[in-house]
């Protein structure tokens, strides 16, 4: 098993278990993992712009900021356009049962370039790969509460909302296998990530806290944003 796939798996156990925290009404942890949707998106943004793009816009040449935007637009086309009903986080209100399936058929795409970001990375250099698999890792947790959440919303059982998740688990790690056999996404593979990881960050996590009181989802933001440089400076300094 590569060292990315391995991570991939790791990042894929996040998926479940933010649907476990659900389906078993956990609901400590599902305000721990309000808390990291907030923290995550700081960490991500971060992470996409002083990390992804530098590394990506070089590797892809001129095609590269095009590559960005597309990313961008794709996971805004499956996830707030051909997706009816979808935002991060809890679902609390009854769905129709295709809400959820279109739901995971949107986060699907999105999960597949986690993987493809995750796999980019490494094949760069490993302290990019561990940086990409943190940032990736925050927001699996709360991917597997939406997905959860909303097959259960839409009268699914217990046991297919896990599955769902573990879906996007396994759409994760396919992203790895498929970047490391394929020459356009080895080239391409991170510009594409780049663009997605913006959009998770900052379309899709930040409203999710925005209009919220109370200041510790926005301080948790502004941690996530800080904890990266200091992570960065620590593995730099280690490298």
């Amino acid at each position: 098993m590569s060292k990315a796939l391995l991570y991939a798996l790791v990042a894929a156990a996040g998926n479940v278990l933010g649907a476990l925290a659900v389906t078993r009404r956990a609901v400590r942890e599902l305000r721990v993992i309000e808390l990291l949707v907030a923290f995550g998106a700081g960490f991500m943004l971060a992470v996409a712009i002083v990390e992804l793009l530098p590394a990506a816009l070089p590797r892809s040449g001129s095609s590269g900021p095009a590559l960005v935007l597309v990313g961008y637009l794709a996971v805004h086309l499956t996830q707030h356009t051909v997706t009816p009903h979808f935002h991060f986080g809890e679902e609390t209100h009854t769905v129709s049962s295709i809400a959820g399936t279109s739901a995971l058929v949107g986060l699907l795409l999105h999960t597949f370039f986690d993987g493809v970001a995750i796999a980019s990375a490494f094949l760069v250099r490993s302290e990019l790969g561990i940086m990409v698999f943190i940032a990736i890792f925050l927001h699996k947790l709360p991917e597997g509460v939406t997905i959860s959440s909303l097959m259960l919303a839409g009268g699914r059982s217990g046991g297919r909302a896990v599955g769902a998740a573990a879906l996007l688990g396994v759409a994760t790690m396919l992203g790895v296998v498929l970047t490391e056999q394929m020459g356009f996404l080895v080239q391409h593979g991170l510009a594409l990530s780049a663009g997605v990881t913006i959009y998770v960050a900052a379309s899709n996590l930040v409203p999710e806290f925005q209009g919220k009181q109370g200041w510790k989802l926005p301080a948790a933001f502004f941690a996530g944003a800080a904890i990266f440089f200091l992570t960065k400076v620590l593995m730099d300094g280690a490298s």
